[in-house]
């Protein structure tokens, strides 16, 4: 007995001084339970992505949805964490107790309040994603600029595609009502480094690092027996999850290489190929992973993905669009809600209802999230089922 996907919320991303994460939470929750057609009683189970590490005081966030309505009360609720690719966690987990029959309707939430802390102290929060005992006091945009710096040195300097990737989602962002980052920017801004601009972790520059986001998203799954009786239905075609060593040491960093396990086992299990999908959101949380990401999904051989942009493969109007809500880069990346937006995303494509980021004949989506430098790997393919 599988899930299906039958109701989604997804709060404005952005910076959110006058609200809690508590109403964020509830915001989702309460428009995604609405969508699905159900009373807050209906609900059997809730799963919370959520990494935090000290971004809010809130470590015990799992039951802070029960006080959307008393209806909720006494209903089991847990926090799932696995770096950011939290949000895809609890969502795995909430099909999971659907698929294990111990549950038929489920809410999955993803949230994060970033903005309590400054740059700096958001820097060091995300850092507790890494290896400590050898990647102690180096920045998530640190790693992926050593991780740049390999791949330039291996494939040759990849600053213009770096720099078009971004451009890329900017003007995708525009089209998405939800997006933090609404504005144009050009090519010659993202590529040159400037005072608007600047380097932050060579080769990387401003252009290239995804926004500190406050916002949640949330998704009703209902037992697949049950999905008959709502108006849209989304599948799981396929959902992998590929864990791969935390150590960088112990990795070739010029490749994502569990991520390319991940999608090979999704595409295995769902029976397709790469050119059988119509659309994918991936996780560029620097515009280097979502370079690599290319080629981890088998869109291009080691060190060719530069093509899949100067192509326009990976474009709104290309074969097979990346990014449409305008990815992390300007949609925004509050950590525990980001693998939570990304299926929202895609369950709206294969539904028919993503407005103006609608890719015309979409059926079969793509989602992947990802946890540390590569460490959790999360591919799931939506179809919608009518």
């Amino acid at each position: 007995m599988d899930a299906k996907i039958v109701g989604w919320g997804h709060t404005p991303f952005g910076v959110h001084k006058d609200r809690t994460l508590e109403e964020l939470i509830q915001e989702a929750a309460a428009e995604a339970i609405a969508m699905a057609g159900l009373e807050p009683s209906d609900i059997d189970a809730i799963w919370l992505g959520h990494f935090n590490n000290g971004m809010v005081a809130d470590a015990f966030a799992s039951s802070l949805v029960l006080g959307l309505d008393d209806g909720l009360r006494f209903t089991p609720a847990t926090r799932v964490e696995n770096a950011c690719a939290s949000g895809s966690a609890a969502v795995f987990a909430a099909r999971d107790a659907i698929r294990a029959g111990a549950a038929r309707r489920v809410l999955a939430i993803g949230a994060e309040k970033m903005t309590e802390l400054d740059t700096r102290g958001v820097t060091e929060a995300l850092a507790g994603a890494s290896y400590s005992a050898e990647e102690a006091g180096v920045s998530f945009p640190q790693i992926f600029g050593r991780i740049a710096s390999g791949y330039f040195q291996k494939y040759g300097d990849q600053s213009e595609t770096l720099a078009r990737i971004a451009l890329k989602n900017h003007r995708n962002a525009l089209a998405n009502p939800l997006a933090h980052m609404r504005r144009e920017v050009t090519f010659d801004f993202c590529n040159r480094p400037s005072d608007k601009n600047p380097m932050i972790a060579p080769p990387l520059r401003l252009t290239d690092c995804s926004l500190i986001t406050d916002g949640a998203a949330a998704l009703v799954m209902v037992a697949e027996d049950m999905a008959g009786d709502f108006e849209r239905a989304v599948g799981f075609r396929a959902a992998v999850q590929v864990n791969d060593f935390l150590p960088m040491s112990r990795r070739d960093m010029t490749e994502l290489t569990g991520a390319r396990r991940a999608f090979q086992m999704a595409y295995d299990a769902a029976e397709v190929r790469v050119d059988d999908i119509d659309l994918a959101e991936v996780h560029d949380c620097f515009t280097m992973a979502e370079l690599m990401i290319y080629e981890a999904m088998g869109l291009a051989a080691r060190g060719q993905g530069g093509a899949c942009i100067a192509e326009g493969t990976v474009m709104a109007d290309g074969a097979l669009p990346v990014n449409l809500s305008g990815g992390l880069k300007a949609k925004g990346h509050p950590v525990g809600a980001t693998g939570v937006s990304m299926h929202v995303m895609a369950a709206r494509q294969v539904t028919g209802t993503a407005g103006d980021m609608q890719k015309e004949g979409a059926e079969l989506a793509c989602v992947f999230n990802m946890g540390g430098s590569g460490v959790a790997n999360y591919c799931t393919l939506l179809e919608a089922e009518r």
